[in-house]
């Protein structure tokens, strides 16, 4: 078969196509050639919206700029305010002299004020002889207990500014206001000074989860922002740098995984700002002894009672505000202030809400029989219950 070779002139259709590819060949030399001053323009408008003091209102989310770090921010924002704590007490060898001091825990803290003070968890600090503190800046120092209150675990320390070096202070945000699925950031020291300031990140899993620890209960904020060994007593942080919670506990268990707890920053400030003043948390008193015995429908039929709810009071501290008032052993407590009383929690609940000096109106049911007295609320002494 032959073959044929054709040369053809170029017809109009021709020319059109060159024209296209002319055009859009020269339209990008020349996106090209401005491709490096547009950038730095965008770099620019960039910079001055990140660095444009934001209109923050509580509750309020505020856009982050395209490309901004949160995590990174927070990090060099609050990271340094976050301290070691190691928990230590005299060395006594087998014949009972001493030398020095052993580290029997370590956990974390947090700088609140540039006068030293630092908050950080009960457990923590609980039993030391000895308390010093690790800083960013690579100083250990010694501090002292300025206060600690087993009940919310949160304690006090200060440390000397002066031997400190300038501190990095926290701030502190508002918890009243944190929403679940919020970002939020976890530093702090897990396994003692060899990882301090660790960062972890994740969400508020979600708020006000009671959780018994011991004898006490604890409504707390939960997150999945790893809280670890070391952990205790850090900050929890929100995207704009506040400091939102106190980290506390952790569940471990083989069934779940980044279940973690926080104390509300909400619920420390008080308790921080007693134990700065006082040395010790005041509360209100009511000065009863309770065994754990708790009016039920059972108890009611089996005992002919007027009521299904309220606690028995086992005994009253002698001279105590209850004592004092009038109420006996064997009372059913079924009231404070018109609001029923059903379980000891809510006992203790409702006196939390008043000051010590405070008259209330206690309810009881005395041989079948409602009796109501006016308690004027004394001081708890010690760790002793309502």
């Amino acid at each position: 078969m032959d073959q044929f070779y054709y040369e053809r002139r170029p017809g109009f259709l021709s020319y059109i196509v060159v024209s296209l590819l002319s055009a859009i060949v020269g339209g990008l030399v020349v996106g090209a050639a401005l491709w490096g001053p547009l950038r730095d323009l965008e770099k620019k408008q960039a910079e001055v919206k990140i660095n444009q003091p934001a209109q923050i209102t509580p509750g309020q989310t505020v856009p982050l700029p395209a490309g901004s770090a949160p995590v990174v921010d927070i990090a060099k924002q609050v990271g340094p305010a976050v301290v070691g704590i190691s928990n230590r007490a005299t060395r006594i060898d087998f014949w009972g002299e001493t030398h020095g001091s052993v580290e029997q825990g370590s956990g974390s803290g947090v700088i609140i004020d540039p006068q030293g003070y630092i908050v950080t968890n009960n457990h923590v600090v609980e039993g030391a002889q000895e308390l010093v503190v690790s800083l960013a800046n690579g100083k250990h120092i010694p501090a002292k207990l300025i206060g600690r209150d087993p009940r919310t675990d949160l304690a006090v320390i200060k440390i000397n500014p002066a031997e400190a070096g300038e501190l990095t202070v926290a701030k502190l945000g508002d918890s009243s206001q944190l929403q679940v699925g919020e970002l939020v950031v976890a530093i702090g020291n897990p396994l003692g000074e060899e990882f301090a300031r660790t960062v972890t990140a994740g969400i508020i899993s979600a708020l006000n989860r009671t959780l018994t620890v011991g004898e006490q209960k604890f409504t707390l904020i939960q997150t999945d922002a790893a809280i670890n060994p070391g952990n205790s007593g850090g900050a929890l942080v929100n995207s704009r740098g506040e400091v939102i919670g106190i980290n506390s506990v952790k569940i471990i268990s083989e069934k779940v995984e980044g279940m973690n707890f926080a104390i509300p920053i909400n619920t420390a400030k008080p308790i921080i700002e007693q134990l700065i003043k006082n040395g010790k948390v005041i509360r209100p008193w009511l000065g009863i002894l309770y065994r754990g015995v708790e009016i039920d429908k059972d108890l009611q039929q089996q005992y002919d009672l007027p009521v299904d709810y309220g606690i028995v009071v086992d005994d009253v501290v002698a001279n105590g505000p209850a004592g004092l008032a009038g109420i006996q052993a064997q009372d059913i407590i079924v009231g404070v202030e018109g609001e029923k009383v059903k379980t000891f929690q809510d006992l203790q609940d409702l006196i939390g809400k008043h000051k010590v000096g405070d008259i209330i109106k206690v309810k009881v049911v005395r041989n079948r029989q409602f009796k109501e007295f006016s308690v004027k609320l004394g001081e708890m002494p010690g760790t002793l219950q309502p």
